[in-house]
């Protein structure tokens, strides 16, 4: 009787621990396709291609209860052992197959949680890829460069790198021009030429407040910056309203600029050297 008492036992409890697991199973799956759908929904693909997230969870869920199962019967726990003990290989290799898999699909999660950029946004990414957010996959993130191409970076490397996002904000850029004059030019009027020529673009935008502009501060602040061992090094402190927009201010007054000095008889800086020649014979007369 305590034979059959206890094979019954073993029954119940089986049945139990399988009827709780579905039930985990179940309200799992539910959580991770709401997640799973809601991040599709944002990042444009098809959330039946990440339906394998919900049937893994539910896959471990159940090996969950076979182990619970085998570990609690005594009859079954030398044959579990064995058989445990071979599928926690084939999982360990599985495992480490996808795990660059899983890692891209849940830094592509990150990505659409947390938001450090979005479609259409200009970014660099490290110190190697700038350029414009073109697609976010939970795979991988596409930038469109400066030159047109398509750089496809994994979503967990772009996790690991620093990110400067250009348009997370919409507060007014500051765009650095810098130029180096000669020793011999009229620094004041190189100073002042490449503010004249930074104030009249039109890219240029006023950033001063109310209190700066009462109280006489310049648009455009230059500066000298830097005497190295070839140049007076000058710096225009340029306000633009986007990074497209900087750029061109920065390139035409460069132009603009460069015009102006040679019309002003003022002379960029060039390497310069000076080199002296030891003659032995005269030494020797």
């Amino acid at each position: 009787m305590n034979l059959v008492g206890n094979f019954w036992n073993d029954i119940f409890f089986a049945i139990i621990v399988f009827v709780v697991a579905i039930i985990i199973a179940r309200v799992l799956r539910y959580i991770i396709g709401r997640l799973v759908k809601g991040a599709s929904s944002k990042l444009k693909v098809d959330p039946t291609k990440y339906n394998f997230l919900k049937n893994a969870v539910e896959f471990i869920v159940y090996i969950i209860a076979l182990i619970i199962i085998f570990n609690s019967i005594p009859k079954l726990k030398s044959y579990g052992t064995a058989l445990f003990a071979g599928a926690g290989v084939l999982a360990a290799i599985v495992g480490f197959a996808s795990q660059s898999a899983f890692s891209n699909i849940v830094s592509g999660i990150f990505i659409v949680m947390f938001r450090p950029f979005s479609v259409g946004d200009r970014v660099r990414v490290g110190q190697l890829y700038s350029g414009d957010v073109e697609d976010i996959t939970l795979r991988h993130t596409v930038i469109k460069d400066f030159e047109n191409r398509r750089i496809v970076i994994p979503n967990s490397v772009i996790n690991n790198e620093t990110i400067i996002n250009s348009s997370l904000s919409h507060e007014n850029l500051c765009i650095f021009i810098e130029m180096g004059v000669s020793f011999d030019s009229d620094v004041d009027q190189a100073m002042r030429v490449l503010q004249e020529e930074t104030m009249k673009h039109p890219d240029c935008v006023d950033n001063r407040t109310q209190e700066e502009i009462e109280s006489g501060v310049p648009q455009v602040n230059v500066r000298l910056i830097n005497i190295t061992e070839t140049a007076m090094q000058l710096r225009a402190y340029g306000w633009a309203r986007n990074p497209s927009d900087g750029f061109n201010l920065k390139c035409d007054v460069l132009k603009n600029t460069k015009r102006r000095f040679d019309e002003a008889g003022i002379s960029l800086a060039y390497p310069q050297r000076m080199v002296y020649i030891k003659d032995n014979n005269a030494t020797r007369n």
